[in-house]
């Protein structure tokens, strides 16, 4: 039985990832990219379904694990009655060649371990042909082709391929799991202990830029390895998480696809990087958008694949039982149809943040800016999904409308500092316009609040970017009243946070957890309305969800204890390291309007 989300830590080569399990599984894989079918998919359903165990023979979970340093080399030691053993497990970040790493080194006495590989494609429906090639095991099924090298003898049985082999201290074996496409001869190896000082190197390298130095750094640190963990390097889109339909319901039906390129979440990861000195991810990811996003602005998606693909049709994969029996389990995602007008404000939001972090503005990037804002002076005023993307009947979302305002605003801040020419008047008036409309229709003046929609009582937690982006100061009153509103009304646990109440709201039956990057949003409004100490008291509680390798899932469900959600999950992360900046009063892009 695969374990608790949170038990899970993740490795990557910046094309794909793998979770691996606190027993030493590795039970999710897409070979070759994050959005590939997988080849280990245990996760999603049993063990027949595909998974690699690594572990000394009978043991259970590892006694103790931990990143090395700064990077995404995941280790595990198990204390067996006959010493002790490390399992150190890398993907070197790919240059075209996809490798999964392995190496078994004993710490004291005489360990007996144990392999057990059991590749199955598509998602766990096809059995490979398994053969002997060149002294590897390799395993074929359609387009793709994967094979094994290995210091130790292995042998097969039932399907699977096993190794049994004994590892002294001082001792080290190795294991490297190669993917190629079928059509290829097998990838050559590379070699396991070169790739582990190679992969050291290049986290640590990365991790060095970093500028962030306040008294949170390691988690910071970590949250934004996870976010570059979660980058497709060809391309420089960045996927929502490695995982699909993952439950926000344990059980039930909230299980999406989320390895595909949110605009929204792809702004917030740049947000992120920026303000923590990455900005060449900055500028790929502005190549990207421009590259997905090229034509006519009215036909803007809300996400986009890894290379920018722009069919991401849904379907399910009914021979896989679910996460603990959370079905259906989904491929694809039918909300990148969804209209949500928010996501042209965070699009023109961040790009602004980058110029001021030295990011140039050139002539045909900004070009396509207008055209979306062109559009965006029609399209604001109809009823969208929003953010939260409901699958019900459209609505005037108060924070699509705030967001839209953004958009605007951010076109007066770029031509204001005369980095472009442009139709100033016109954007001033068409944010003058949303700032009237939003505060006469979206504010419930008895309950001294912004609410979700306009004429709803429902209340949400995306009210809480008001301050955050600079629509109204955070002293307004009516900015108050609504923090202290929602923190009121949505706050489940110790002032973790749902998105919303959900009846009526998004059609779809069952419940869900806290919503983590809510919560951290909170953190930032308390903060912002003068409650630094409560803000901090909320940030420190929230890090404590975080599990023993610094990671978080979509949401937190307090009722059982357990994260709940996909995993690793960037919208979690992001606000973890803006709230982080904000908490230590460390200067970051500025916001608000002029």
């Amino acid at each position: 039985m695969t374990g608790l989300i949170e038990d899970h830590g993740i490795i990557g080569d910046l094309h794909t990832a793998a979770l691996v399990d606190r027993d030493g599984t590795i039970d999710w894989l897409c070979l070759p990219r994050f959005d590939s079918a997988a080849c280990f998919a245990a996760l999603l359903g049993t063990e027949k379904h595909g998974y690699w165990r690594m572990a000394p023979t009978g043991a259970g979970q590892a006694d103790r694990r931990w990143y090395r340093g700064e990077t995404l080399i995941l280790e595990h030691v198990w204390d067996t009655p006959d010493g002790s053993v490390k399992v150190t497990d890398l993907m070197p970040p790919s240059s075209g060649q996809h490798d999964l790493v392995r190496i078994v080194e004993g710490i004291s006495g005489r360990v007996a371990m144990h392999s057990e590989l059991r590749l199955r494609f598509d998602y766990g429906r096809s059995v490979p042909w398994m053969h002997r090639k060149d002294g590897m095991i390799v395993g074929v099924a359609g387009p793709d082709s994967v094979a094994l090298h290995c210091d130790v003898p292995t042998y097969g049985r039932a399907l699977t391929t096993h190794s049994d082999f004994i590892v002294n201290e001082g001792e080290r074996v190795a294991f490297v799991l190669a993917w190629s496409p079928s059509h290829e001869p097998p990838a050559a190896p590379v070699d396991p202990r070169h790739a582990l000082d190679t992969t050291e190197a290049f986290w640590n390298e990365w991790a060095s830029r970093c500028t962030y130095q306040g008294p949170y750094r390691d988690a910071v640190i970590r949250s934004l390895l996870t976010l570059k963990a979660l980058t497709f390097a060809p391309t420089g889109g960045i996927v929502a998480a490695p995982t699909t339909s993952l439950p926000e319901d344990i059980g039930g039906v909230r299980n999406w696809d989320y390895r595909y390129c949110w605009l929204r979440d792809s702004a917030f990861t740049l947000d992120a990087l920026i303000r923590s000195g990455y900005v060449d991810e900055a500028r790929e990811w502005r190549d990207w958008l421009l590259r997905a996003i090229g034509g006519n602005p009215g036909e803007l998606q809300i996400m986009y694949g890894l290379a920018g693909e722009r069919r991401l049709a849904e379907y399910e994969l009914d021979w896989l039982g679910g996460y603990e029996g959370s079905s259906p389990v989904r491929v694809g995602n039918a909300a990148a149809e969804q209209l949500q007008i928010d996501v042209y404000g965070e699009v023109l939001d961040t790009l602004a943040r980058a110029r001021q972090h030295g990011l140039p503005l050139e002539q045909h990037a900004w070009a396509l800016q207008e055209k979306l804002l062109e559009h965006l002076e029609k399209a604001w005023q109809e009823p969208d999904e929003g953010l939260w993307e409901v699958r019900g009947p459209r609505r005037h979302f108060v924070h699509s409308k705030v967001m839209a305002w953004v958009a605007a605003d951010r076109a007066v801040q770029t031509l204001q500092q005369n980095q472009m020419r442009g139709d100033i008047d016109r954007w001033r008036a068409m944010r003058a316009t949303i700032l009237s409309e939003v505060t006469k229709y979206g504010y419930d003046s008895e309950r001294s609040t912004f609410t979700q929609s306009y004429g709803e009582p429902t209340l949400d937690a995306a009210l809480l970017q008001i301050p955050i982006v600079g629509f109204l100061p955070p002293d307004d009153p009516r900015v108050i009243g609504t923090v202290d509103a929602v923190e009121r009304e949505l706050s489940v646990d110790s002032g973790l946070l749902l998105r919303y109440r959900g009846d009526g709201v998004d059609g779809l039956p069952g419940d869900e957890g806290a919503f983590l990057a809510c919560s951290f949003w909170m953190v930032e409004a308390l903060h912002l309305t003068g409650r630094p100490e409560r803000a901090r008291e909320l940030f420190e509680r929230l890090l404590s969800l975080r599990n023993d390798l610094g990671l978080l899932a979509e949401e937190y469900d307090p009722r059982t204890g357990r994260m709940v959600g996909n995993f690793p999950q960037a919208l979690s992360h992001i606000p973890l390291v803006t709230a982080a900046y904000l908490i230590a009063e460390m200067p970051g892009p500025a916001t608000g309007h002029a």
